[in-house]
């Protein structure tokens, strides 16, 4: 089972982090900073598997990983998990998100968040892999892509609203409404 997949940059940088086993936040950071040490130092000549850091569970979980460019993707899993099958999995969501954003970089897992989150939820859901074709993802991305498209109208609509009401110059119309005088009404 996948515990947890996180995604940091060469500075240690956490550029996504989904755990699929509770850990509290502050042990959740120490895991992204232990589990970048561990990785980071490692020439890009050895082998993608390590035994899991003291906080992911020691020597009955593994740490598999692949470096794209300034970007770790990092995969926590338990020893049931098959490293090799990880390994492609790695691949499949790389390729998956070059796909999505068109040569994939660090920014792209900045300012997409959401995207990114959906891509990983149609490969991984509750540490269980889900999908590896990634032509089946794909559909998947634009099929939400679609149906975010058409609720974009309805989504919009407190926006206009907003900028109607501005283009309305509602301070001047105050000022320009007559009211009558309130002493002489007062008297009466």
């Amino acid at each position: 089972m996948i515990k947890a997949i996180l995604v940091f940059n060469n500075h240690g940088k956490p550029r996504l982090s989904k755990f699929y086993q509770y850990f509290p936040e502050d042990v959740q950071q120490q895991i992204v900073r232990e589990t970048f040490h561990l990785v980071s130092k490692r020439d890009d000549n050895v082998c993608n598997f390590l035994e899991g850091g003291r906080l992911i569970g020691g020597s009955d979980y593994k740490i598999i990983y692949r470096h794209y460019a300034t970007l770790f993707f990092v995969f926590c899993v338990d020893s049931s998990e098959s490293e090799l099958g990880i390994l492609d999995l790695i691949q499949v969501f790389v390729e998956t998100l070059d796909k999505c954003f068109e040569n994939v970089c660090e920014l792209d897992l900045i300012f997409h968040v959401d995207k990114v989150h959906n891509i990983l939820s149609e490969l991984v859901m509750g540490g269980m892999v889900l999908e590896t074709n990634m032509s089946e993802i794909l559909t998947r991305i634009e099929e939400q892509s679609k149906l975010e498209k058409s609720e974009a109208g309805i989504t919009a609509a407190p926006a206009r609203a907003v900028s109607a009401m501005k283009d309305m110059n509602l301070p001047q119309k105050i000022k320009d409404i007559k009211l009558p005088d309130l002493p002489n009404i007062l008297k009466n």
